[in-house]
């Protein structure tokens, strides 16, 4: 990087990675809690079934912090700048009992320990407040999930943001150069990326509910995306302003500061300074995908600096080189709905990688591209990346059986007792009903003994047939196998055992239903 702003200002010494992080978090009352086995041993539900209202009106996204949670966050905020955590905001996520805090910009490596402190903190100081706090990245099915925005910017040692744009052709050069560099990079090496934020509780999030899909994307916004086509075009540059810049072979024209919000579908959108990666998961660390931006973006800048070195005409060659890239790779900007159907459709037209899954993503990690990128630059060995995968495996395969064991009991130990009595109740209701009035249409309770028998039946079967696949997956010998049997066979047969529970909860009475509703515990603070 100092090298590429030496053709722009000899001063530069330094370019420094700077990152602000976004914390994303749920706060269920620690009763509550304690009375949800999937909560203690995987982080979320395992069952549970809608309730009448969550996010739909946005009004606790837009309502005040609950006194409670306020203080929570008071206490939180005080201990973090004891250990020169510097938090700065904090508000209501758009779901039911979600919060949200930032700290200002700082050095990534700082950022990265301070996230992983913070982390530490609120786990503890939930505590004082008879809260539990959630970080896993889908704790309720059907409201949004927790992420952890990653915004990253670079930064010279002489004040300079070089994802900002200038007011001269000369710092406007610069900054196309940069950015040409970052859409290049993550053109290029997008499985990587995608790899570093895949984990169980991503798989859950990412695709919908502000979480962005699992295809790699660009959101440049209208204004740049015009400047972008301009160059690859050759035409004049239309601003939405009041100005007509012209973009000539020798010289760039100023660029207005895009103001517009976010894209909040983009995998990776610029906010008119930095670029926010979206699909970060709220319970990873984050130092891995900011190590891929890093190493991605010096390999880059790497290649333009040899190009520009051996250039006998700066300024003419300067212009030839964005224009390129932005030609090359303009397939990663895309600037629309990112959870359309469309989308995915027109993604895989333009060649990009659709990596829906943990499983799917991991060899990113072992091809010979990353063992040169990352070797090349010192950062990772071919060995150290291959020993990443393997515990990728291993993470995904045992975070995954642990949840099925969880469910099988949860099921045989609390779900299906419970039924079984309230089916018990129902009948004796029956029998007593056709005793005292033999006339009565009784048709309403042996309707509803019939249903619930059917659907604790099928729990019961969807039940075994886990149980035998759980036992399956004891006889895998690769991790790697037992991943891809987990994600293929496990999954599928846990969501076959929920779907039954979920109908029961509607139907069995609260009297009767073991565990805590979605209702209970997102309303309750």
């Amino acid at each position: 990087a100092v090298d590429v702003c030496h053709y722009f200002n000899p001063d530069v010494k330094k370019v420094v990675a700077y990152l602000g992080w976004e914390q994303e978090y749920f706060l269920v009352d620690e009763g509550l809690y304690a009375a949800r086995p999937d909560l203690l041993m995987t982080g979320r539900t395992l069952t549970g079934h809608d309730s009448a209202k969550n996010q739909q009106l946005e009004d606790h996204y837009f309502g005040a912090i609950p006194p409670r949670v306020a203080a929570f966050m008071k206490e939180l905020e005080i201990e973090a700048l004891k250990l020169g955590i510097p938090v700065k905001t904090r508000h209501n996520e758009v779901a039911p009992n979600q919060f949200e805090l930032a700290p200002i910009f700082e050095e990534c490596n700082l950022a990265v320990d301070h996230n992983m402190l913070i982390m530490a903190l609120m786990r503890k100081i939930a505590r004082n407040h008879g809260f539990r706090v959630l970080l896993h990245e889908k704790p309720f099915k059907g409201v949004n999930g927790s992420g952890k925005h990653n915004n990253w910017s670079l930064s010279t040692d002489t004040g300079k943001n070089l994802f900002k744009p200038g007011s001269t052709p000369r710092q406007n050069a610069q900054f196309l150069l940069f950015l040409a560099a970052f859409i290049k990079g993550v053109d290029d090496y997008q499985e990587f990326l995608r790899a570093t934020v895949a984990f169980p509780g991503n798989d859950h999030r990412l695709g919908a509910q502000e979480a962005p899909p699992a295809v790699l994307s660009i959101f440049l916004g209208d204004e740049l995306s015009a400047v972008v086509d301009s160059i690859i075009n050759d035409t004049d540059f239309q601003s939405t302003g009041k100005r007509t810049l012209e973009i000539g072979v020798d010289a760039l024209p100023a660029i207005r500061q895009d103001n517009t919000d976010r894209n909040r579908t983009s995998p990776m959108a610029f906010t008119g300074n930095k670029f926010e990666f979206r699909m970060l998961g709220a319970s990873q660390s984050i130092s891995g995908p900011n190590i891929a931006l890093n190493t991605i973006m010096a390999e880059e800048l790497k290649q333009f600096a040899d190009e520009l070195e051996a250039s006998r005409d700066f300024q003419a060659d300067l212009p030839k080189l964005i224009r390129r890239v932005f030609t090359e790779h303009q397939r990663i900007i895309f600037n629309g709905n990112g959870y359309s159907e469309a989308w995915v459709e027109e993604a895989e037209r333009r060649g990009l990688p659709n990596l829906k899954c943990m499983v799917d993503s991991i060899p990113a990690l072992v091809t010979e591209k990353a063992f040169k990128l990352f070797g090349d630059f010192g950062v990772y060995t071919k060995e150290e990346l291959v020993a990443r995968a393997e515990i990728e495996y291993e993470s995904y395969a045992k975070s995954v059986n642990i949840e099925a064991k969880s469910m099988i009991n949860i099921a045989g130990k609390q779900l299906i007792p419970a039924v079984v009595r309230y089916t018990t109740v129902l009948a004796q209701s029956l029998s007593a009903v056709k005793t005292a009035c033999p006339e009565a249409d009784n048709s309403v309770q042996t309707e509803l003994l019939i249903e619930v028998s059917d659907l604790l039946s099928d729990m019961k079967v969807a039940r075994a047939k886990l149980e035998d696949l759980v036992e399956e997956y004891q006889h895998i010998e690769s991790m790697e196998k037992r991943a891809h049997f987990c994600y293929d066979e496990i999954i599928p047969a846990m969501q076959a055992l929920r779907s039954p529970a979920d109908q029961l909860e509607m139907i069995v009475d609260k009297e009767y239903w073991p565990i805590p509703s979605y209702g209970d515990m997102i309303f309750e603070v």
